[in-house]
């Protein structure tokens, strides 16, 4: 194509990447690999473009290739998990957190806020792009049938009609108002029923992460008291256990993660509409290198899920932090 048409492509399609990346992100569970999809996303569009006669929105088009683009690269994967996912919470002997053995599970990631901002600054939108993007909302999605997951987003959070979704995955319009009602009754199995969580931007929210913040970079359990419901839950990949009541959870991080004042250091950030934090841990050699990200759920009422991800890539290639900091 000539230059004048790649200015027009860009124009014509560069304000849906944010939304185009949070759209694969459901569908998928994982930054890293929503981030390749909509690049491949984009390059099929580009391929066709010339073809393209305005028989469609350039929106709806894009979200036609970029849906099937996610539905084929869900085809040989298995589902994106967390802890709670695959086990009851654990309640045996006090002992170490049980790894699971690398490329056992595919884990759920988190996404930065950042990355899937609307490019407005409608405070409604902002709010509904935070709810579709929550932890719990997108570990439940993941355990639909991948064409019933695309029916469900492109309806009920993208807001296309029967119709417009039918065209986009090339079905019927009765076949997409049977596969939504069947992701509702199989959603409503799957979501937890959990206390209306603040939004990150709340005072209360941010109080409830500098406290958990403090908890870890003093290794003060006692802080995690004022922070922990009394029936917080507290999971982390790549381990399968997980514990649920806020004196479990504390018993198992003073005995086997705080460790001394001055082996984590946390920085504040937000993913998936919650409160978040980037973790560092010292080394061996006394070095605080990256470690991974840690999501909170807060309620008025403190914080009732803690969701760490234990994944060092995560710190510099999604949230875009250094891999190492010095003292």
């Amino acid at each position: 194509m000539s230059a004048p048409s790649e200015d027009r492509f860009a124009a014509d399609t560069g304000r849906f990447r944010r939304e185009l990346l949070a759209h694969c992100y459901r569908m998928v569970g994982s930054a890293q690999d929503a981030e390749d999809l909509v690049q491949e996303t984009y390059l099929r569009a580009w391929r066709s473009y010339a073809g393209f006669e305005g028989r469609a929105s350039i929106r709806s088009w894009l979200y036609r290739i970029a849906t099937n683009v996610c539905l084929t690269a869900l085809q040989p994967r298995r589902i994106r998990m967390l802890p709670s996912g695959l086990t009851g919470p654990y309640d045996g002997p006090d002992r170490p957190p049980n790894r699971v053995a690398p490329g056992d599970v595919s884990w759920l990631e988190p996404v930065p806020d950042a990355l899937l901002a609307p490019a407005d600054d409608d405070p409604a939108a902002v709010v509904i792009a935070r709810e579709s993007v929550r932890l719990a909302l997108i570990a439940s999605l993941q355990h639909l049938p991948a064409r019933q997951r695309a029916i469900l987003l492109l309806r009920e959070v993208l807001a296309f009609s029967a119709a417009e979704t039918a065209e986009i995955l090339g079905t019927t319009t009765a076949a997409v108002k049977s596969g939504l009602q069947r992701a509702r009754a199989r959603l409503d199995e799957l979501e937890p029923r959990s206390a209306e969580l603040l939004e990150p931007t709340d005072q209360r929210a941010r109080a409830l992460l500098d406290g958990y913040i403090a908890a870890f970079e003093r290794s003060d359990a006692g802080l995690l008291e004022q922070v922990l419901r009394t029936d917080a839950t507290l999971e982390a990949t790549p381990f399968l256990d997980w514990r649920a009541g806020r004196a479990e959870c504390i018993r198992m991080l003073d005995a086997y993660v705080l460790g001394v004042q001055g082996d984590w250091r946390m920085f504040a950030t937000t993913a998936n509409g919650q409160p978040a934090a980037v973790i560092y841990r010292r080394d061996a050699d006394g070095k605080l290198q990256a470690y991974g990200a840690v999501v909170l759920e807060p309620t008025a009422t403190g914080v009732s899920r803690v969701l760490a991800f234990h994944h060092s890539a995560l710190v510099t290639t999604i949230f875009g932090f250094p891999d190492s900091l010095a003292d």
